[in-house]
């Protein structure tokens, strides 16, 4: 079996509680979780899901990830 490695990205939604995951590579993958591991978790299926989906498809899986960069920036209005 191989592995895969992919960054994501947890958010924490203040209006509904819990994380929101996304995968930068793999767009439209996103689920959710009460908590950073059950949204972990979670996105691990959701991934799985993802890439079994391409495979059936036919198309290629990412052969790598993707250079993700986080900051912070201040705006004054």
């Amino acid at each position: 079996m191989q592995k895969h490695r992919f960054k994501v990205i947890l958010e924490w939604d203040d209006n509904d509680g819990g994380y929101t995951v996304t995968v930068p590579a793999l767009p439209g993958c996103i689920t959710e979780g009460d908590t950073i591991q059950e949204a972990l978790e979670n996105i691990q299926e959701a991934i799985r899901g993802y890439l079994e989906a391409l495979k059936l498809q036919g198309r290629p899986l990412p052969e790598k990830d993707i250079q993700l960069f986080y900051g912070e920036v201040e705006v004054s209005l």
